[in-house]
């Protein structure tokens, strides 16, 4: 038995930063991990794998090339399951490596095995030939989520598969259909048809991820079904059968669709069930996810938890942050999260980004604001790139100008965001971007270009008034 500063549970994005950041204050920590491997969801399941799939789609089908030598163009003509595993394992062995090596150079301690509580202070690590038991003055959840799996649908992992099963595939489907419009099942679907694919995405909502501003999802569902993604909107599932070749999903409306594999994408739960919580006293959500303050303390104040088991966003980067937030205050340095500035990137094909209030939000609350619009159509990079539809989106206020949200939807959209993130962080004004030169021929130009059409737009004079506060 030994005793740490801090106790660690789960090695992806918030358990690393949580661990790195308690070492960093020269604390005694380690980190456990149930899996043979580090990294968590994020590095072996979900967003590595999925993005690197990403890439390698985009660059085997030839995609970004289409608008400028055809739309039969491609570097590849028969994409494998090989060609894509391929790329992704390259880019998960390097990942698991980095961490490997972070760990070591902070002198966290790793330690490998099922981790449970005995009380608040102690924790059982179950491994293959022994039982280890541990104590720290803090304790940090970060376990993730596991992909929802309702009893009634009858998973087999190559016809009937969850979130995390595509690259478990033995080979590429002919055709799936996606249940569940989601983040996960928006990304897959537009991944899939670039290749190719048949796809069916069905959704029981009116449209696509609703917390995004309209006109860009709009412009992600015309692109969607330009690449051959039939969409099925205010539908729900009431059976997902096996026939012969063939997984036949039914809906409440009567309607049957065919094909080879259907992905089940509804959602993800808190990888608590195995934690003995009860034995201090937590109580996780019907969804297994936890409760915590805003310092990211549980009902247990030494018991901290991060990452995707506490819920929204679910997102690497603020799991990251939210871990780090968690060892800080722990051990009282002082720091802080910008939540109204969280950047959201969605890795479709065309990807999309934002940060800052939609304009649904904005009228909501009874905002003014005004719209400038930069197309990457009219940017020479745009051009360059072959990216036809892009376009970036920026909300301010008429009277002050003040910069109150960023939208994009194209090649680079989730790099590109983040100027218009530090511009909000200060309560920039528009003028920023029209005062400011960006290099020839970049992306960034957008700003300039979008600024200019908000402005044009407003009634004269243009000189915004002194704001008396955030808008």
């Amino acid at each position: 038995m030994a005793h740490y500063d801090m106790l660690v549970i789960g090695t992806g994005p918030a358990g690393q930063k949580a661990a790195v950041q308690a070492a960093k204050l020269g604390k005694k920590v380690a980190i456990v991990e149930r899996r043979e491997v580090v990294g968590g969801v994020c590095i072996n399941t979900g967003t590595i794998p999925s993005k690197s799939l990403r890439e390698a789609v985009l660059y085997l089908s030839g995609f970004h090339q289409r608008s400028l030598y055809g739309t039969s163009y491609r570097v590849k003509q028969d994409i494998t399951m090989e060609d894509l595993i391929f790329r992704a394992n390259h880019v998960i062995k390097r990942e698991i490596e980095v961490i490997r090596n972070q760990m070591a150079r902070n002198r966290v301690e790793m330690i490998f095995g099922t981790a449970s509580f005995v009380d608040p202070h102690r924790i059982r690590i179950a491994q293959t030939h022994e039982i280890l038991e541990h104590t720290a003055d803090y304790i940090v959840i970060a376990v993730g989520t596991v992909p929802a799996r309702p009893g009634h649908i009858p998973f087999d992992g190559q016809t009937i598969i969850d979130t995390d099963g595509l690259l478990n595939l033995k080979r590429l489907p002919k055709s799936m259909t996606i249940v569940g419009g989601g983040v996960i099942g928006t990304e897959y679907a537009s991944i899939l048809a670039t290749m190719g694919m048949h796809v069916v995405l069905i959704e029981r909502r009116p449209r696509l991820l609703e917390f995004v501003d309209t006109e860009i999802i709009e412009a992600l569902q015309y692109q969607m079904r330009n690449i051959g993604v039939t969409l099925r909107f205010n539908e729900e599932v009431v059976a997902i059968e096996k026939a012969d070749d063939q997984v036949i999903v039914r809906l409440r409306s009567g309607k049957e669709i065919a094909a080879t594999t259907v992905m089940y994408s509804v959602g993800r739960l808190g990888a608590t069930d195995g934690l003995n919580l009860e034995a201090v006293g937590i109580k996780p959500d019907e969804r297994g996810r936890l409760r915590v303050n805003e310092h990211f303390q549980t009902s247990v104040p030494h018991i901290y938890a991060a990452g995707d088991v506490i819920g929204f966003p679910s997102l690497a980067s603020t799991s990251m942050q939210q871990g780090r937030l968690a060892a800080c205050h722990a051990f009282g340095l002082p720091a802080k999260i910008q939540t109204e500035l969280l950047p959201y990137g969605i890795y479709s094909i065309p990807e999309i980004s934002m940060v800052g209030r939609n304009e649904d939000e904005l009228t909501q609350t009874g905002v003014p604001y005004a719209v400038g619009v930069a197309r990457y159509r009219e940017i020479a990079r745009g051009q360059l790139i072959g990216d036809e539809i892009g376009m970036l989106k920026l909300l301010f206020h008429p009277k002050t100008h003040e910069l109150l949200g960023v939208h994009a939807i194209g090649e680079g959209a989730t790099e590109l965001i983040h100027i218009g993130q530090a511009v909000m962080a200060f309560h920039g004004r528009i003028e920023y971007f029209i005062d400011t030169v960006f290099n020839y021929p970049t992306l960034a130009e957008c700003y300039k270009v979008a600024a200019l059409d908000g402005i044009n737009r407003l009634p004269r004079p243009w000189a915004p008034v002194k704001p008396t506060g955030s808008a």
